[in-house]
């Protein structure tokens, strides 16, 4: 069914593709309404943060929308950056809008769904990666082998329109952190391929724990269970399980304040990014060169340079050769505190 709408909007007179000899300055365009599109998860929406940024000082009275989960929306006011967000589940869910866009962007993905989606909406322009099935849009070509906040900016760049990847941060949220000073353990991930064990969690919490860092876990409401087991090994209790108990913004405020972060490949490690938060992030399947923190931050990326699947349904092999001493050490020096050493070493004699 997309297929076929999008094939009768490829005939609408309206839309502008998007050339290299075109510019979206305010100068040449009438920008009043922008719509971006990135319909996808936490970590996803934090590295398009420079891009939104390059969308609103290249339109500073426009108002921009970005269509993405509804959950997201407590983070977006703190780009400075998007005036509202349109809730979608997924692509194929863009509701019906009251007008054209005049300018559409897909930070989304390579298509042809995403391309489809906004062609739907009418907008005049159309910002996109090329794709074969859509031959009057251009734009850049698709690069799997490019860090993910590389492409947006790159993909805008292509469009005369700056972007600096390097701004990554988020302004810091008015409320207070539900624990001051934590040091956050954040045990799940999206698919099985990027979770690190339960029991080596266990043992970092429990060391950290051990030498007075209010430790918390953190994660979804769906990973409760994976904390409560965490927090079992740790010889925690169970008010340090903060997963499901935090919006976003709750979230947010947790790590603006945090002394460090250790989590896996996952969204809340770029959430770390934005508030220049100490972390200790563990690379599996997925290459830190296409998902990592950016190099000089306050970041130690452990990734034993072997990718795989990152959405498989084993823990990755890669993952499993990361043992909990290499990551107390890691603290240790994120933390400035020698304790961890001694009692990291202490549990493996």
């Amino acid at each position: 069914m997309r297929a076929a709408r999008a094939g009768d909007l490829q005939l609408n007179r309206e839309l502008l593709a998007v050339t290299a000899l075109e510019s979206l300055s305010r100068t040449a365009v009438q920008t009043t309404q922008v719509l971006v599109l990135r319909a996808i998860g936490l970590g996803d929406f934090l590295t398009g943060v420079p891009a939104y940024r390059g969308l609103r000082r290249a339109f500073p009275e426009a108002s921009i929308t970005l269509a993405a989960p509804a959950v997201l929306a407590p983070l977006a006011s703190l780009t400075g950056a998007i005036d509202r967000v349109l809730p979608v589940a997924g692509l194929g869910g863009l509701p019906p809008l009251s007008a054209p866009p005049d300018l559409a962007v897909n930070l989304h993905g390579a298509g042809p769904e995403s391309i489809a989606d906004l062609l739907a909406t009418g907008a005049r322009r159309l910002i996109s990666h090329r794709h074969p099935q859509y031959p009057q849009i251009s734009g850049p070509d698709w690069c799997e082998e490019m860090h993910e906040v590389e492409r947006w900016t790159s993909l805008l760049a292509a469009a005369e329109i700056p972007a600096d990847p390097g701004e990554l941060h988020l302004v810091k949220p008015p409320q207070a952190p539900a624990v001051l000073n934590a040091v956050i353990v954040h045990p799940g991930a999206s698919a099985e391929a990027r979770r690190w064990p339960v029991d080596r969690f266990g043992a970092v919490a429990g060391a950290l724990a051990a030498t007075g860092h209010s430790v918390v876990l953190t994660g979804s409401a769906a990973e409760r269970s994976r904390c409560f087991a965490v927090a079992r090994c740790a010889g925690l209790d169970q008010d340090s399980v903060l997963a499901g108990d935090l919006d976003l913004a709750g979230l947010a405020a947790l790590m603006a304040d945090a002394r460090l972060l250790i989590s896996g490949d996952t969204g809340i490690a770029h959430l770390a990014t934005a508030y220049a938060t100490p972390s200790i992030l563990l690379f599996g399947p997925t290459s830190p060169l296409r998902w990592g923190p950016p190099a000089g931050g306050p970041s130690t990326v452990i990734w034993r340079g072997a990718t795989g699947n990152p959405h498989g349904r084993w823990v990755d092999p890669a993952l499993l050769e990361i043992v909990s001493d290499e990551v107390l050490d890691a603290a240790e020096a994120r933390l400035g505190d020698p304790n961890l050493g001694q009692l990291s070493r202490t549990q493996s004699e």
